[in-house]
Formats: C-alpha cells, structure tokens, sequence
C-alpha cells in the first residue's frame, strides 16, 4: 500500500486540504493529513513531530505533499534524517528560499506574531539553497496568478501566486520545478 500525507501551511489544518486528498483517495493512495501548530509551534518541534506522525503512518512507501509552510517543514525534518519508507517530496507553493511577503509583514505591528515562529525561523536563516540529495525525487509547483494576500504587504516585480513569487520555490537539488496558472490558495 502507498500512502501519502499531506502537510498544510500557515494558518491551516488538514482539512484545508481536503479536495487534494479526495482526489488522491480517487486514484487507490491511502492519504492521512498532518495537523500541527503552524503559528505557535516552533520549526523544530513541528519538525519533530512531523518524524514521529510519519513513523505511525501504515503503508509500504510514504509520500509527502506540503502546502507553502508545510514544504519548508518537510525540507525542515529531513535535515534530521530520511523516513525509511520515504517516497517523492511535493512542494506546493513553498517559499523554499524565504518569503519577501513575510518578512515584510513581520516588520508591520503584530506581524511577527501572524507569521509564526517556525515561519519566522525559515526567515531568520534565509530559506534554503538546495533541497538535500538524500531524497531523490522532489517537486516543486509554483503559481502564477498573482491574487493573494501578499498583494498587500508590496508589489511584486516577479512572476508570483499573490503570495510566494516563483523564485522563491525553486533550490537547487530538485528533481522538477513546474509553474502553473494558478493562485497560491488554488495550489
């Protein structure tokens, strides 16, 4: 049996991503959702409790899907170490390499606080630059309507899904790196 897991990002619950696992059930993967405090929770706790949701998952080969926040903490907990049953890494809308939208809302009154402190600490480390080679194959799906709410906090002067510019999901190390017509709430 193959699962898959589903990771959300800021903000959101499993349930966010419902229609995703709807479709996936619909093709015979067996799919759980991983719910974590994306706000309150550090990236390394989340990190660690992500290892420890995915060791209980049945299932001969395990893949992950993370939504924005939740590609970052699947890159996060991998520099711990690879889930035996690790299967393809995909990344929906994932500001790999940081996020202009956050940083600027962090330095408005209260947006440290909105952002979060494992967002805040992907920022304070400056993302990434590449995606470990330990996992062979991993994806990354940009968007590129540009209706989100990082329209907000600044213009981008990039291709972008409204909250993640393109550049910001591409490292080095992947095995794929599409970009399609679509918002990030619609990845």
């Amino acid at each position: 049996m193959t699962a898959v897991v589903l990771v959300p990002g800021l903000w959101m619950r499993g349930t966010s991503m419902a229609v995703l696992k709807r479709r996936l059930e619909a093709h015979g993967y067996r799919v759980q959702a991983f719910n974590y405090p994306s706000v309150r929770g550090s990236i390394e706790a989340n990190a660690t409790a992500l290892a420890a949701f995915l060791a209980g998952v049945p299932g001969d080969v395990v893949h992950l899907v993370g939504h924005s926040l939740g590609g970052v903490l699947i890159r996060t907990m991998l520099e711990r170490g690879v889930p035996v049953r690790l299967g393809r890494v995909v990344c929906l809308g994932s500001p790999l390499r940081g996020s202009r939208t956050a940083a600027r809302l962090a330095h408005l009154p209260g947006g440290r606080w909105l952002i979060g402190r494992a967002l805040a600490a992907h920022l304070g480390r400056g993302g990434f630059d590449t995606w470990s080679a330990v996992v062979p194959e991993v994806g990354s799906i940009a968007g590129r309507i540009p209706f989100g709410i990082g329209q907000l906090f600044g213009p981008f002067r990039e291709p972008n899904d409204g909250t993640v510019a393109v550049a910001e999901t591409v490292v080095g190390g992947l095995k794929d790196h599409v970009v399609l017509p679509v918002s990030h709430v619609a990845l």
